[in-house]
């Protein structure tokens, strides 16, 4: 209990600190991008101690919660095991789906823009194909594919092409009329139009969908891994072991998985604002 209480008391002091910190205004933009940092790394660093206080503190036995000490310990044990088992899921499943998968949702969308009768036809089939469970999705691409990172990646193109298809699809449409118009007056082709007014006005929405499409090829490979796969990877590694009631190694591969995703997603927000730093939204986080 006395270890609870502690917690209880670090996770007040951490809110008191960040209600400090969220009201100041500093005048420099590396003053900024420090809190920025410091506000979210408090907060997690928080959330860590009161989840071992709370483990500790009231004996929650290991296979129900293992406290955050017990998964850093295996994680530190197992470097090898995680290490390929990210290999297999992230490198070898997540990525190339995932180019292969916006690749294709970009094109077609391009594509779409040329003809009225595949936006209409194309775009309800992309809702509903979007709407289906990745459950059912995974056990087919496995039948046609196999068991290696073949279907994995297979299960990664059908989750992230719909995305991207609807989003520039979308966002080719942003830019005004007047805009266009004014383009066609200076006698511009379809491609001119398209790389020097359309395309630039899509780019945020692209970029949404590559953000949302980076955590969406990590869930699709790893449940993908459920349903048959060489024994290596993310998704075969949890299902194993949580038959063997290794709880804690659940939750390393867990942890894994969400830095290798938030660390994807950082890097694509990352190219969005050196990519897109004329844009509106980005200059605002900026000032």
């Amino acid at each position: 209990m006395t270890l609870f209480l502690v917690a209880v008391v670090f996770w007040l002091t951490a809110w008191a600190a960040n209600e400090w910190l969220v009201r100041l205004h500093p005048e420099t933009a590396l003053s900024r991008r420090a809190i920025n940092l410091l506000v979210p790394l408090l907060f997690g660093l928080a959330l860590l101690v009161l989840w071992q206080g709370i483990t500790r503190g009231f004996d929650i036995p290991r296979v129900l919660l293992p406290a955050p000490s017990e998964i850093w310990e295996r994680i530190t044990n197992s470097l090898p095991i995680l290490s390929a088992d990210f290999r297999q899921t992230f490198l070898k499943s997540v990525i190339p789906g995932y180019i292969m998968g916006c690749g294709l949702g970009f094109l077609v969308a391009i594509l779409i823009d040329r003809s009225p009768f595949l936006k209409r036809g194309l775009l309800p089939i992309g809702n509903f194909v979007s709407a289906l469970p990745i459950i059912g999705i995974a056990p087919i691409m496995v039948m046609w594919f196999g068991f290696d990172w073949q279907s994995k990646a297979a299960v990664v193109v059908v989750m992230t092409f719909f995305p991207m298809l609807v989003n520039t699809v979308q966002g080719l449409s942003a830019a005004s009329s007047m805009e266009r118009d004014l383009m066609r007056t200076y006698a511009t082709t379809w491609w001119q139009e398209m790389t020097a007014l359309r395309l630039p006005a899509a780019a945020p929405f692209i970029f949404n969908a590559l953000k949302i499409n980076s955590t969406l090829a990590l869930i699709g490979a790893i449940v993908a891994e459920f349903f048959g796969t060489p024994i290596v990877g993310m998704g075969f590694r949890i299902s194993a072991e949580i038959g063997r009631m290794n709880v804690d190694m659940v939750w390393a591969e867990i942890a894994v998985a969400a830095l290798a995703g938030s660390a994807f997603y950082g890097a694509v927000a990352l190219a969005e604002r050196y990519v897109t730093f004329w844009h509106p939204s980005v200059r605002a986080r900026t000032i």
